[in-house]
């Protein structure tokens, strides 16, 4: 190479060295949906539709998510229905189960009554496998009256479940029951569901419950959006005190004063969609037709989230 070349090529090195550097454009942030509307079937539980009816009707409200209750499932399978029937029904209406309510007596004392809860919930589980719903939830039912119940003992129990979540595939969720006398407050399903030391665990919290509960609203913020996957809406008056407030007070989301736009703000997850599911037993609302009822309770809900 003789001279010119080389002073040639320093000169371009040189040259580039005081060029801008092209860097390389950052993906743009994949946008994801911060809440999913869903139905509990409590909501419309009172015009005592059958299972094949209550996903109608939340089809045509408008709904694609639903809570289904494991005894309006198993009446359509006692009624002569297979599985198989659910599904189709589940396909034709594009609905999607995201989590049963159910009732099994997991986390007892008595040793007979929870393994006959145990193998309750295991069957139960399967029967939601087959229909492709991952979630179930799991109240302290049979721990509702007398209080003292070991949280250690109830974290080793709700792990049990957790396992056979592990199985089935369909996961227990933590359900706060702010009437109980046991896991009736935030702080008490948090410690159950940390103790437990499953990483699959998760809390199932409900506007109603807390405020029942008493659980400070100012403690809400160190609960993980994680440990929520689900979230049941509904909403009070001030004239309805905790110690005095029933399941069939609750009035739909955002027609009250309970502080849901604060709690969604904090329970929303930066990754994925939290399910908001409205959860009632108004008895006004089932004397009135059930798809105006559905209806209202999906337009509520989307008023709540559309600037949040």
């Amino acid at each position: 190479m003789n001279r010119r070349h080389l002073l040639a090529l320093v000169g371009i090195a040189s040259a580039t060295a005081f060029l801008p550097k092209v860097v390389a454009a950052a993906p743009a942030p994949v946008k994801t949906k911060s809440f999913i509307p869903s139905l509990n079937m409590s909501t419309i539980m009172g015009h005592k539709l059958s299972f094949r009816k209550e996903l109608e009707t939340a089809s045509k409200a408008g709904y694609r998510h639903v809570e289904i209750w494991m005894n309006s499932l198993q009446q359509f399978l006692q009624e002569g229905n297979k599985i198989a029937d659910a599904r189709s029904i589940l396909k034709d209406t594009g609905i999607e189960v995201v989590n049963c309510i159910g009732f099994a007596e997991w986390i007892v004392d008595d040793e007979a009554r929870r393994k006959k809860g145990l193998a309750q919930l295991a069957q139960e589980m399967e029967l939601l496998a087959a229909i492709g719903c991952k979630r179930t939830a799991a109240p302290p039912m049979g721990a509702v009256q007398e209080p003292g119940l070991s949280l250690k003992r109830a974290a080793e129990r709700y792990r049990t479940i957790l396992e056979l979540g592990d199985k089935t595939g369909v996961v227990p969720q933590l359900e706060l029951w702010g009437f109980a006398q046991n896991l009736n407050r935030l702080a008490d399903v948090s410690y159950v569901s940390i103790e437990s030391g499953h990483p699959s665990a998760r809390m199932l919290l409900d506007v109603y419950h807390l405020y029942k509960g008493q659980s400070a609203m100012q403690t809400l913020p160190m609960i993980n959006p994680n440990g929520v996957e689900i979230f049941h809406l509904n909403d009070y008056t001030a004239s309805t005190k905790p110690a005095e407030i029933t399941d069939a007070d609750r009035i739909y989301p955002g027609r009250g004063v309970a502080p849901i736009r604060e709690q969604l703000q904090l329970l929303r997850h930066p990754s994925r969609p939290l399910i908001i599911s409205v959860e009632l037993f108004n008895k006004e609302y089932y004397k009135q037709e059930p798809l105006a009822v559905a209806q209202t309770a999906l337009k509520q809900t989307q008023r709540l989230i559309a600037d949040l």
